[in-house]
């Protein structure tokens, strides 16, 4: 997340988007936005200098269809808190497959964990018994994250200007 980052909410309230600076100040002086919080950092344009929204909120109710948290390596990286599921590394990570593709382990969500090159190796095409590894944790799908990506969420869950818009969900709950 870049400090030009500019949360976008709907006009309930619901984060909607991350956009960027020029994108949200475009939405303000169209009249389509109202800005509900401002960052510390004041930026220069032609015609003076003026404080940077940090949170954004629609004047209208936009519609969207209920989107679905995909499954992709870096929703899985994120998922694991970008840390090897069996040692703990955050360096060099990967995708494993819990039970081996082989054996019948399916690409779901509940068979796929980070892993580190060094870890993936050791465990091979054997299922983490056979080769004498534990899981952190278990694998499970994520809840539903509103509207944004969950690599997206968790970044947003850093700002602290950004916290009290966010919906909270425990299992990613690293901020308090």
């Amino acid at each position: 997340m870049s400090i030009h980052d500019v949360l976008l909410l709907n006009a309930n309230y619901e984060p909607l988007n991350v956009c960027n600076l020029r994108r949200a100040v475009t939405l303000v002086l169209l009249g389509k936005a109202d800005v509900l919080e401002q960052s510390e950092r004041p930026v220069a344009t032609s015609s003076g200098r003026f404080t940077a929204p940090s949170v954004v909120k629609m004047r209208y109710q936009v519609r969207r269809p209920m989107p679905q948290l995909r499954l992709s390596r870096h929703s899985v990286l994120a998922r694991d808190n970008y840390t090897c599921q069996y040692c703990g590394s955050r360096k060099d990570l990967t995708i494993d497959h819990v039970v081996p593709r082989w054996c019948g382990g399916p690409h779901t969500w509940d068979n796929l964990v980070a892993c580190c090159r060094r870890c993936n190796l050791k465990k091979g095409d054997k299922t983490p018994t056979q080769a004498n590894m534990r899981l952190r944790t278990k694998p499970r799908r994520p809840h539903y994250v509103p509207y944004l990506s969950l690599p997206k969420y968790l970044r947003a869950r850093q700002r602290t200007d950004w916290q009290f818009y966010l919906p909270i969900f425990e299992e990613f709950d690293t901020v308090n």
